[in-house]
């Protein structure tokens, strides 16, 4: 295994985090309160980094996703590429292929995905969609839905149909999400049926999103540690105390833990090599390691972390977010325990 990025991955991850730091400030962020930074969206799309997504590949996606996840900037940046880009290019036909990708490329269009599928959205014997799912990321600011049927067939849905409602939720997360409705909605079958490609859009999420929260506890850690630096108590500073120093190597390494196994994850898809229990460990690693992390981030900042205004509680609020998204720890590990299991008897067969 290689982990090391390309030149195309490297200078793609150095845009990202020269855009996001430039512009998802606090005070933007602020401004923004529980919506999409549109600006933002659009001078990402203007650079071009959507786009080049199908050319880093996944490895690539999860290196910019880190640099999101460090500022916890508010675009649907993951949604439309897992959703959108990299479920269509890898499971559209040649059509849907060419006339769906142009837009999701340069940011006309904007795709989240209902996932997982937990049985919420049934077919009719005429084949329209029916039944809802209790919310969706990024629901308000999307143009397409990769609907996952309870048979976990794949459906494109667009928002602007006259049988899809989107109705507002609020998340921990301020991810812009809606609860969607649908109510006999024609949609689009992904690609032609073909078995798997559930399974693969999901651990692509999973993976994607194991990126975006390492960089979240990345961001999170870097907080606590300029916080404890400069923040002297009894004429010393904070990081001088040995429990604060555990407390930040605890993090670190879990943070560590959470990257290195999105990479792994993120590398074999690329490699087109089987990667189910790869991207469930990485889920289980963002789930649980992220959890401890956001917290301890916040801890570390003592009184100033309970400031519900304060930086470091963003990065908390999306560690949560993503503690449960996809699958919380205990989920994953349950259904990595039976994929071994399965393995197991497959090889003694």
């Amino acid at each position: 295994m290689d982990f090391t990025p390309s030149e195309e991955q490297t200078a793609a991850q150095g845009l990202a985090a020269r855009i996001f730091g430039d512009l998802s400030t606090h005070e933007r962020l602020t401004a923004a309160g529980t919506g999409t930074d549109a600006e933002l969206w659009k001078e990402l799309c203007a650079a071009g980094l959507p786009a080049a997504v199908e050319d880093v590949g996944l490895l690539g996606l999860v290196l910019v996703l880190e640099e999101q996840g460090r500022t916890t900037a508010q675009v649907p940046l993951a949604a439309t590429c897992v959703y959108g880009l990299l479920a269509v290019a890898a499971h559209g036909t040649p059509e849907q292929r060419e006339r769906l990708l142009p837009g999701l490329r340069d940011g006309t269009a904007v795709a989240t995905g209902a996932f997982p599928a937990r049985g919420g959205v049934h077919i009719a014997e005429d084949g329209a969609l029916y039944g809802s799912v209790a919310w969706v990321p990024w629901l308000r600011d999307a143009t397409h839905v990769l609907v996952a049927d309870a048979e976990r067939g794949l459906w494109i849905v667009r928002t602007g149909e006259p049988d899809v409602t989107a109705v507002p939720v609020e998340t921990t997360a301020p991810w812009s999400a809606g609860r969607l409705v649908l109510d006999g909605v024609r949609g689009e079958r992904l690609g032609n049926g073909q078995p798997g490609a559930y399974a693969d859009v999901l651990a692509t999420a999973r993976t994607a999103f194991a990126g975006l929260q390492a960089g979240v506890c990345a961001g999170s850690l870097a907080r606590a540690v300029h916080h404890t630096v400069t923040r002297e108590q009894f004429g010393r500073p904070l990081s001088t105390n040995q429990g604060v120093l555990l407390r930040a190597a605890d993090a670190h390494m879990d943070t560590e833990a959470i990257r290195v196994t999105a990479y792994e994850a993120a590398w074999r898809h690329d490699e087109r090599r089987d990667r189910t229990a790869q991207a469930l460990t990485a889920a289980w690693w963002a789930s649980e390691a992220g959890k401890r992390v956001v917290h301890a981030g916040q801890h570390l900042h003592g009184g100033t972390g309970a400031d519900l205004d304060h930086p470091v509680h963003r990065h908390f609020l999306w560690g949560r977010q993503l503690d449960a998204y996809l699958g919380c720890g205990g989920e994953v590990l349950e259904e990595l325990g039976l994929l071994l299991a399965h393995s197991s008897q497959e090889g003694a067969s």
